[in-house]
Formats: structure tokens, C-alpha cells, sequence
């Protein structure tokens, strides 16, 4: 590999926050046609993906049987390698990119895509490249929103969409003289007050403050449908008043309105998908169709819906410009290609098969995220899942920009550096924007050396 600079390319993986996720599953058959065979006798192919923590027996399961339909197809062995959280994946690629050798293909977050395209280390897909994958015409239009600048030059090919919803409560709903789930981010507090019950242990939201990753989705949200897009060209606004705002809004949950469990200080999504699962909260926050498998074991089965998060910023009485359309972060996994690799035939065979409709409904069936896979997509016929695909339809992609993984860090570390200013009931206003001072200097700098 080669490139410009060293200290530019090293600033680019240093950078980088990542948002990567567990894969996919498999078969062969596609539309768009493929390429032929692979003979991959004697060969292994090595995949980075990251830990499922939500369905830990069910992925070790699916890495084995993907592993066997791989081998009967190109008679090559799979290696599966995993990651925990952003920083475990961050040093991963630094070292793999910077000496040329490491997995061959990685699974990784729509919105590290920009970061991950920067560092020039992955394969950008030509004509033939994408024939190999069944073409482009194999995958759902709206899911290729972020797998490069443009059309003409993409690293990223669709795995699953996980457009993010909320879930609610029939009953609790119900129960409070709600007829319809909120659609502003005010109303949603008004309504989770009317759920709360402190004495029985119910709440009206149900998130996960300490979560590795979905925190900063919140303010994400709050801030672009306020009409503040973070990243205006080459000037980052995460010192706007909008973003304060969404802060404010989501500590606010806790210390003020007291609407989410006080144990939530310490949750991951995980915890909140049970504490929503048990009939313990109104409002499951943040979440996708992966939680699907779970609530329908549940004592909720039958008892919940999805729908679409607020599209009213906090403080609006209605969506401000594009506001409707930023439901919900242009959100999945994408699988991109080493450059450095030396069995790219086998990556991208490996890529047909988990991208075939076969697969990715199998996928769909056993962790709940909706298929890229076109076909597959349009053969779902769940009207329980049909909010979540309104929401995929009115989803935004964050900016495509080699800073964005860093940027996305500092929205992420406001909230890890409030932790402990939440356990004990508040973040003063000082406080909070000196946070968004360091995260508005540090990503700052990040935007500028990605726009050299």
C-alpha cells in the first residue's frame, strides 16, 4: 500500500472511532449474477467482526455454520476473529493497516465507513468487483447511502440495516391515556412522566447511559433535527446551542424529569432491552429489529410495537427543514475488503454468500436486522417490522468524512465523562460546556487534517 504520508495517513487510524458490529450468514444464490467457483483448497480466509453480546451462543453457532457452507463452497476454511468495543477494533486496524498483513475482510458500522475509506487500506469496488457480489443492483438502494463519497468510488457493501426505532408498551400506553406513541422529543417526556411509577419499579423510557456506542445517536438526533448539522463543510458546530441542548435533554431524563431507572447510570442496551422485556418500562429507547427475538420471547410478546423515534428537536413544536428525514442514522454494517489481502477472490466469495437472499433472511431469522439483500428485504412481510422499515426510509447518513469516527468519540465521551456527575444527580451547566469545548477543539482538529 501506498500512500501520501505516513503521519497523515497515521493521524486518519488514530482518529478513528469505531462503531462495528457483528456479521452476517449464507448461501449462493443471488440476482445480478456472480462470478464462477472460487478454489480456495488449502486456503483460510480471515474475518474481523465484532462480539454479539445480545445473542453470544446464537453468533458462535452462525460463525459455524457459515464456516461449513464456505468450505463446501470453495473447499477454503474461515478464521473468525473478534473485537469488544471501539477501542479494542481501533488498535486492531492501526495494526493491521500499518503493516500490511492482519484479517482479509472486516465488518464494520455504517458510520466508521467515511474513516475506514480515508486510510485508502480497503478495496475500492470496481465493475467487476461488485459483479463477484451478484452487482449492485443485488442490494437495496437506500443501504449504499454511505458506502462511499459517491457512486463511483465505494469500499462499503451492505450486510444488514438497523435502522434505530423505539419500542412501546401497549398496555403501559394504555394504561396512562395515550392513544399514539410521541413524535417530539417534549411530548415523549410529558408521556413517559405519566408511566413512571418509582414505587413499582416502572418507567417511562428504558436506555442505557454507559452503553459502548448509542449514546451519542441521541444527541445526534436532537442536534440535526434542530437544523444543526455537527459538520458544515470543513467547521464542526458541537459548540452550537442545539447540541448543549440535546445534552441537557438526555441527562435531563435522569436528573430531572426522573422518567428512566436510576440503575440506567450503568446499563448497556442489553440492560435496557430487559428491563423493557420484563413490562418494566413504556418506552425502549434506541433500539433496532435485532431486539425483535428477544421480545418475543418475552413477557411482552404481543404486547409491544415499534415505531419511529421523535423527529421534533426538544424545544420545537414541529420538524424544522429536513427534520423528518432524520429518524434515525443511516445505520447497519458494512464488510470492506484489506487491500493488502492476497485472496480478495475468496473475500469477495465469501461476501456473495452472506449477502445472498438465502442468508440474509436466515440472518434476519435468527438476529432480527433487516437484509441489505434486496429480494430478501422486499419478501419480509411483517407488519411488525414495517415501522422500522419506514424509519430505514427516513434515515440520515451521518457525514461522510475521515473525522467523523472521531468526532463521533468526542459526542460519545461527553456522556462517559458525565457518568459520574449523573450518579450523583446532575451535570452543571459550566461543566457540560467545558466538555463541549474539549470535544468541539479535539474534533476540530480532526476535521482539519482529514480536509488536507
Amino acid at each position: 500500500m501506498k500512500f501520501a504520508s505516513s503521519a497523515k495517513f497515521a493521524a486518519v487510524v488514530l482518529t478513528a472511532a469505531l462503531a462495528l458490529t457483528a456479521c452476517g450468514s449464507g448461501s449462493n444464490t443471488s440476482s445480478g449474477g456472480s462470478a464462477g467457483p472460487v478454489d480456495g483448497k488449502g486456503k483460510k480466509l480471515s474475518v474481523l467482526t465484532g462480539v454479539n453480546n445480545q445473542y453470544s451462543a446464537q453468533q458462535k453457532q452462525w460463525f459455524t455454520d457459515i464456516a461449513a457452507k464456505f468450505k463446501a463452497q470453495t473447499g477454503a476454511d474461515i478464521s473468525f476473529e473478534t473485537f469488544a468495543s471501539a477501542n479494542d477494533e481501533l488498535t486492531r486496524i492501526q495494526t493491521s493497516v500499518v503493516s500490511g498483513q492482519g484479517p482479509d475482510v472486516y465488518s464494520l458500522g455504517t458510520t466508521f465507513t467515511p474513516t475506514a475509506y480515508a486510510t485508502k487500506a480497503f478495496v475500492t469496488l470496481s465493475d467487476d468487483d461488485w459483479k463477484k457480489i451478484g452487482g449492485k443492483d443485488r442490494f437495496n438502494p437506500a443501504a449504499l447511502g454511505i458506502s462511499g463519497p459517491d457512486a463511483q468510488h465505494q469500499a462499503g457493501i451492505p450486510f444488514v440495516s438497523r435502522p434505530f426505532v423505539m419500542a412501546y408498551n401497549k398496555d403501559l400506553l394504555k394504561a396512562a391515556g395515550i392513544d399514539k406513541p410521541a413524535t417530539s422529543w417534549d411530548e415523549l417526556a410529558a408521556q413517559a412522566k405519566k408511566m413512571t411509577d418509582p414505587s413499582t419499579g416502572t418507567f417511562g423510557l428504558a436506555t442505557g447511559y454507559k452503553d459502548n456506542f448509542d449514546p451519542w445517536k441521541f444527541i445526534w438526533a436532537m442536534s440535526v433535527q434542530a437544523g444543526n448539522p455537527l459538520v458544515d463543510g470543513k467547521t464542526l458546530k458541537l459548540d452550537d446551542p442545539a447540541v448543549k441542548k440535546a445534552y441537557q435533554t438526555y441527562f435531563g431524563w435522569l436528573t430531572q424529569d426522573k422518567v428512566v431507572d436510576p440503575a440506567s447510570i450503568g446499563w448497556s442496551n442489553s440492560n435496557a432491552v430487559a428491563a423493557f422485556a420484563s413490562g418494566k418500562a413504556g418506552y425502549l429507547m434506541m433500539t433496532t429489529s435485532s431486539s425483535l427475538p428477544t421480545l418475543d420471547k418475552s413477557s411482552v410478546a404481543g404486547k409491544y410495537a415499534y415505531a419511529t423515534m421523535p423527529t421534533t428537536a426538544p424545544g420545537q413544536t414541529s420538524p424544522q427543514g429536513d427534520a423528518a428525514n432524520a429518524a434515525s442514522i443511516l445505520s447497519g454494517d458494512n464488510v470492506v475488503v484489506a487491500d493488502y489481502s492476497k485472496q480478495k477472490d475468496l473475500a469477495f466469495a465469501y461476501i456473495n454468500l452472506i449477502t445472498s437472499k438465502d442468508e440474509q433472511l436466515n440472518f434476519q431469522k435468527i438476529f432480527g436486522d433487516l437484509p441489505a439483500n434486496a429480494e430478501a428485504l422486499k419478501s419480509l412481510n411483517s407488519p411488525a417490522l414495517q415501522p422500522v422499515a419506514d424509519t430505514a426510509a427516513k434515515s440520515k447518513a451521518t457525514p461522510f468524512t475521515g473525522a467523523w469516527g472521531d468526532i463521533q468519540l468526542a459526542l460519545l465521551n461527553v456522556v462517559v465523562q458525565s457518568i459520574p456527575d449523573l450518579s450523583k444527580g446532575s451535570v452543571d451547566d459550566s461543566t457540560l460546556q467545558g466538555r463541549l469545548k474539549d470535544a468541539q477543539s479535539k474534533g476540530q482538529a480532526s476535521l482539519d487534517r482529514a480536509s488536507k
